[in-house]
């Protein structure tokens, strides 16, 4: 099969693929309460806008409202903070999580279908990549992601693309036109970032944002969740 006839699915990972019950929420606010306590009033004051964000952006919002210096010893620290609480969180009972409806029949299908030949999965995540293989691997779809372009890669998610192009190239020796690329996510960000690298996106209702309010953004696709197997595939495969 053709360069040109390869196809690359770059999935979001945070209410796209998973739900991890509010377990990465929380660990990114344990974090920031436990290390900067003396700088937060009234508890926790911070109103971060997650959906869509990239790891290290939050971060630069978090350090620049607190006043603390952006240096890389300080985000190495935060981040492991952070990392540390989200296993934590993730093997406790307490945060109930979960897969979306579709994902794993549709990840399965895509991994042992001969058809789907010269169809291939990344992750184009916010998460950094630690993050990311620790949710992942911990609802069991890991091993259908091996590489991703990730938060920690650049702050700004529209600059992630070319680097998930870089990365599929290195990994399968494949140049993938941005033409034969679909993004999924759930969020404006996520369309907003597939628009800026010139691939596809199907973006899904299974975060906060309704069908309506991602239409507004003009993706090529939108629909409620992946559970309509024959509707996904034809908007993956055969577009």
């Amino acid at each position: 099969m053709g360069a040109k006839q390869d196809r690359l699915l770059l999935f979001d990972i945070d209410c796209t693929l998973l739900n991890t019950g509010g377990a990465g929420m929380n660990a990114f606010h344990s974090a920031v309460e436990d290390l900067y306590s003396d700088k937060l009033i009234g508890g926790n004051p911070l109103t971060l806008d997650m959906a869509g964000s990239t790891d290290s952006g939050l971060v630069i919002e978090i350090f620049k409202s607190l006043g603390i210096e952006d240096s890389e010893q300080e985000r190495k620290l935060f981040f492991e903070a952070y990392l540390s609480r989200l296993n934590l969180n993730l093997s406790s009972s307490k945060f109930a999580g979960s897969l979306l409806p579709g994902v794993e029949a549709l990840l399965e299908d895509l991994s042992v279908n001969s058809q789907y030949h010269g169809v291939y999965t990344g992750l184009l995540t916010g998460n950094l990549e630690e993050g990311a293989k620790m949710k992942v691997e911990h609802f069991g779809i890991g091993e259908h992601f091996t590489f991703g372009a990730y938060g920690c890669d650049h702050h700004d998610r529209n600059k992630l693309g070319p680097i998930a192009l870089e990365r599929a190239y290195a990994k399968y020796d494949r140049n993938f036109d941005p033409e034969n690329v679909i993004v999924i996510g759930d969020t404006p960000k996520d369309i907003k970032c597939a628009k800026a690298f010139g691939a596809k996106v199907l973006a899904v209702s299974t975060g906060s944002f309704t069908c309506d309010e991602l239409s507004h953004y003009e993706p090529d696709f939108v629909i409620e969740d992946l559970s309509d197997q024959q509707i996904v595939r034809s908007i993956l495969i055969s577009n």
